[in-house]
């Protein structure tokens, strides 16, 4: 049997941000998978086991085994799902929004989440962590607040879903459980709540994850 003809699967945690974007990739393309959920806090991290490191030696979720190859990386993973499997594109056919689309991506995957993500966190330790996170996340939404106002019509890059909308929905996500003051915020706001009314954001979202913790179930 060709890679192509096994069913896709994904290894993710229910709350992590990159994940979800992942997921809804998935969602939206309508294309149906497997979870292999990973816990990044049960048993000191369930991506530093021999078992996982042999699927990502990065030590980080997600990764998607499909098509006969193992990627990780959230934005290598919807690009790829992107070029072979295009309808509905998550990138504009004008290329200078689809550059935009890239740049917004790579503003919140590189210049935010990275800095406020779990391993980081331990690593600042102690009362301080709620600080930081908070920090970062604002500084990072200051200058996607100004972005947005430029490029955006109801979602981050016109009115059609792109990539950056996959990235922005878990980073607000993100600033909620932080206590990050969205107010100053309102075109991120505003895209963020149009996003979420849409299926496969609601499919995708960590309250309804194979591995979501009871308590938080929607």
């Amino acid at each position: 049997m060709s890679g192509a003809l096994v069913k896709p699967v994904l290894y993710s945690y229910f709350r992590s941000s990159c994940s979800w974007r992942v997921r809804i990739a998935l969602a939206l393309k309508g294309i149906a998978y497997d979870q292999e959920p990973v816990n990044l806090l049960k048993d000191g991290g369930q991506q530093f086991s021999t078992e996982f490191q042999a699927v990502n030696p990065m030590q980080q979720v997600p990764a998607l085994k499909i098509d006969g190859i193992l990627l990780s990386q959230s934005l290598a993973i919807i690009q790829y799902l992107e070029e072979t499997r295009p309808n509905p594109s998550l990138l504009p056919q004008d290329l200078k929004k689809r550059a935009q689309a890239r740049m917004i991506s790579d503003h919140i995957v590189s210049g935010i989440q990275p800095l406020q993500n779990l391993s980081m966190l331990k690593r600042v330790g102690g009362e301080k962590k709620l600080e930081w996170a908070q920090h970062y996340i604002t500084c990072g939404f200051q200058a996607l607040e100004r972005i947005l106002q430029h490029t955006a019509g109801h979602y981050c890059i016109g009115d059609e879903v792109s990539m950056a909308d996959l990235c922005l929905v878990p980073q607000v996500y993100n600033a909620e459980r932080f206590k990050v003051d969205l107010t100053p915020y309102p075109t991120v706001t505003r895209i963020n709540k149009a996003l979420l009314e849409l299926e496969a954001f609601q499919v995708s979202h960590p309250c309804r994850q194979p591995d979501t913790p009871a308590e938080l179930r929607a």
